[in-house]
């Protein structure tokens, strides 16, 4: 039982040696086999064993030279940390910037953004350009609006229509003509930056906005020689313009063409012109029988063409048919914007109604309806009329605390409220209040300053506000 024990526990080699030693009578010829046959079975090499990458338990890869060394976990969990926090910044800055735009605060956005270009990770975007140039545009900001095209320029961003068009924009919005038709003609002479449809119902809307329709007919002719349509949208701003003017032969002409015209049929929008220039004009007769034509045409009203409605009303003093519409929206489930709310608040301001202003005023804010620039100046303007020029200093104050943008209407309403108050101190300190934050003053800033220092006698501040008035003008021009 040994023996087998053995035998099985062993190589067979080693089993064929334990014979030998317990046979003594074999022959010394067979002994010298055995050792031979033992002898080169324990001198053969052992078989190579194939190992799996990372088997071997002597070699692995951090112990070669020159082989990559995975990093410890906890310097991948700081780089991880480090990438995230770089990520999280980047969308913080960039929602900021966004933020900054639409709150139309173009100094705080310009900031943002000269940050935003420091950063390693910058990429210039169309996308930015066209946002931050139609905000110094509408923020009365030309000449930044040109340097920051400049800009794009050096980043070697290429310009497209879009971005000549948002730059024309931006000069058309200030009265800039010669700078807008300069880049008007600059853009004819490059291939990829051609002037479409939206240039050209920029343009006609500038010309329109200053009377220049003799402009408006040439531009129409361009159009047509460059086979360029105009479409609806620009049929609109000519109608309005002829509207604003009294020019209701050419408007009415202009409507019939677009009846009969198949692109360019009468939306809501021309309703809405149509109304304007009624409602405007206090012919309210007028404006209410438009409106049942256009409703006869199939053409829906919508939530601003009942705030035109209310607008118009209220001037006229009409609250019953004002109220009447905002119940009637309420049925058709339209929602009271904060356009809706400043007609209403703009109707009682005229009147030097506090008490119903301040009653729509709350009943805004319960709403969580967001006032904007226009509400502020027309609560700043009712409680001026009201007398109640210590709710203006409340008003400005809130104004501040809500971050409302302080353009120039603003800081009118402000300075009309003081010159109401015979505060000429205070407007004069609202006045360079405006100046610092490069609110450029306008001939509507100028003639309430005015007429308050002709009111005093003080004829050597109106001489010298009439020089300054004459000198931005002068610049305007020369810029």
């Amino acid at each position: 039982m040994a023996s087998k024990y053995l035998s099985f526990s062993s190589s067979s080699l080693l089993g064929s040696s334990v014979q030998q030693h317990s046979n003594q009578s074999k022959s010394k010829r067979h002994e010298d086999s055995k050792s031979r046959v033992v002898g080169c079975a324990f001198a053969a090499p052992p078989r190579k064993k194939l190992w799996k990458q990372g088997e071997y338990p002597g070699i692995s890869e951090t112990s070669i030279p020159g082989i990559y060394q995975k990093p410890p976990i906890k310097n991948v969990k700081k780089m991880l940390d480090r990438k995230n926090k770089a990520k999280a910044w980047v969308s913080t800055v960039t929602e900021t910037l966004s933020d900054r735009i639409q709150n139309k605060q173009w100094l705080q956005a310009l900031q943002v953004f000269d940050m935003l270009r420091e950063q390693p990770f910058y990429q210039p975007k169309e996308g930015t350009y066209i946002k931050l140039l139609v905000l110094l545009g509408r923020s009365g900001q030309p000449l930044r609006a040109r340097q920051l095209f400049d800009t794009m320029i050096e980043e070697e961003l290429e310009p497209t229509a879009q971005l000549y068009t948002a730059l024309l924009s931006a000069y058309c919005r200030n009265n800039l003509f010669d700078e807008a038709f300069s880049t008007f003609n600059q853009m004819k002479t490059l291939p990829n930056c051609q002037p479409d449809v939206f240039t050209y119902s920029t343009l006609i809307k500038a010309c329109v906005d200053a009377s220049r329709f003799e402009l408006v007919e040439t531009l129409y002719q361009e159009m047509e020689e460059r086979r360029i349509s105009p479409n609806t949208v620009t049929q609109n701003i000519v109608l309005s313009g002829y509207g604003r003017a009294g020019k209701f032969e050419q408007m009415e002409k202009v409507l019939s063409g677009m009846l009969e015209s198949s692109p360019c049929k009468p939306d809501v929008w021309t309703m809405n012109i149509i109304l304007s220039v009624f409602g405007n004009m206090g012919q309210i007769d007028m404006m209410e029988r438009w409106y049942e034509k256009f409703r006869n045409f199939g053409v829906a009203p919508e939530t601003r063409t009942f705030n035109i409605l209310i607008g118009a009303y209220g001037k006229k003093r009409m609250y019953d048919k004002m109220s009447s519409v905002m119940e009637y929206m309420r049925k058709l489930q339209f929602p009271w914007t904060t356009s809706t709310y400043n007609n209403v608040i703009e109707a009682f301001a005229d009147v030097g109604d506090a008490k119903h202003m301040e009653c729509t005023f709350d009943q805004m804010r319960a709403e969580d309806m967001r006032a904007d620039t226009k509400t502020f100046c027309c609560l700043i303007n009712g409680y001026a009329n009201a007398g109640l020029f210590h709710k203006v200093i409340s008003t400005v104050q809130l104004a501040g605390k809500f971050e409302i943008p302080e353009n120039t209407s603003f800081y009118n309403a402000v300075i009309s409220a003081c010159a109401k108050a015979d505060d000429l101190l205070e407007m004069e300190r609202v006045f360079q209040r405006m100046k610092d934050k490069q609110c450029l003053p306008n001939s509507t800033t100028y003639s309430v300053m005015i007429e308050a220092y002709r009111k005093e006698g003080m004829n050597d501040k109106i001489y010298y506000l009439e020089q300054e008035n004459k000198e931005q003008e002068l610049v305007a021009s020369v810029t």
